[in-house]
């Protein structure tokens, strides 16, 4: 199962919410979220774990959802 890290809309702002995370991380702005979501999942990827972002808008509709292979697939 793949690592999800999930970009959502927050009261004064964006949150990036995963279960590898420890905590929440906030974003004034929802491209800086998304932007974070990427990374940390592009940084799974290369450790070997399939990982996925999905960035939700306002109205809670899915507005994208990018899949990072892990590394040795892309290798392999």
């Amino acid at each position: 199962m793949a690592l999800l890290f999930s970009v959502t809309p927050a009261s004064d702002g964006w949150a990036v919410r995963s279960e590898s995370l420890a905590r929440e991380l906030f974003f004034k702005q929802g491209g800086r979220a998304e932007a974070q979501a990427r990374a940390l999942a592009e940084s799974a990827a290369l450790e070997g774990r399939s990982a996925e972002v999905r960035v939700f808008l306002r109205d809670g509709a899915l507005a994208g959802r990018f899949v990072h292979a892990p590394a040795q697939a892309l290798a392999g």
